[in-house]
């Protein structure tokens, strides 16, 4: 059932937005699942059918999903453990494991993921259904620390080190880490921590890929100033009200 959700006074002159995007920005869904949803016909502004995803509506409007009224949920934030293998989206059209899978049975509300981590990568994932939030953090502009530990397939020199810091240009993009040291080594292989202030699509993996370094294993250990620390795999916990306010605040 959706929270009940009372209109605001007519005199109030709010912004109109695109349905299926306030539903999003709402926290009832995400803003793909809004979109079909709209399209099937379930939902319902000011008591009429609106199929229309991209149609106008601000906050003087009721809006109703299956008969239930709908309003901004309150904020969640969640830190989530990823193992390796989970895919981070609502749905697969391959039918593998999503993390929302993992989270089904939490009885949390509907959270998007605050920026990604591929298939083949693990650790920190946060979450959460507050968008303006998500958004600071994941702007380029933040330059937030993200921290990883990385183990490739040799044993790095000084020079290559100094190749991931000084960056290359990949698809147009500039590709680099902030910082870069050497945890530990053996024979054949190591790991690296790397850190970067803004992240581009597979942007680790593609740096190395550069240099001929293959990744064996990414491991996301934190975000800014929070850390994954002791949280076990497929396990999540709630965000601590000064980890919010350190990581973006919350905005609502």
């Amino acid at each position: 059932m959706y929270p009940s959700r009372h209109a605001v006074a007519p005199s109030r002159q709010a912004p109109a937005h695109g349905l299926a995007r306030v539903l999003s920005k709402l926290g009832v869904c995400s803003r793909s699942q809004a979109e079909r949803e709209v399209r099937a016909g379930r939902v319902r502004v000011d008591g009429k059918i609106v199929r229309d995803p991209y149609a106008p509506v601000s906050d003087t409007h009721t809006i109703e999903v299956d008969g239930e009224p709908v309003t901004a949920a309150a904020p969640v934030y969640i830190m989530f453990n990823k193992p390796r293998g989970l895919i981070v989206s609502a749905a697969d059209e391959q039918g593998r494991d999503t993390v929302y899978d993992e989270l089904a049975a939490a009885g949390l509300p509907w959270l998007g993921p605050v920026g990604r981590l591929d298939k083949a990568s693990e650790g920190l994932l946060l979450l959460s259904n507050d968008s303006v939030w998500a958004a600071r953090i994941t702007e380029p502009s933040s330059h937030l620390e993200k921290t990883y530990h990385v183990q490739v397939d040799c044993v790095p020199t000084d020079e290559l080190m100094d190749q991931l810091l000084a960056g290359i240009d990949d698809a147009g993009e500039r590709l680099r880490a902030r910082q870069v040291s050497l945890l530990r080594a053996g024979s054949k292989n190591a790991w690296l921590e790397m850190v970067l202030d803004e992240g581009r699509n597979r942007h680790i993996r593609r740096l190395l890929a550069a240099h001929g370094v293959q990744v064996l294993r990414l491991l996301r250990v934190a975000i800014g100033p929070l850390q994954l620390g002791t949280l076990a795999k497929r396990q999540w916990r709630h965000l601590r009200a000064w980890e919010v306010a350190a990581l973006g605040g919350a905005s609502r």
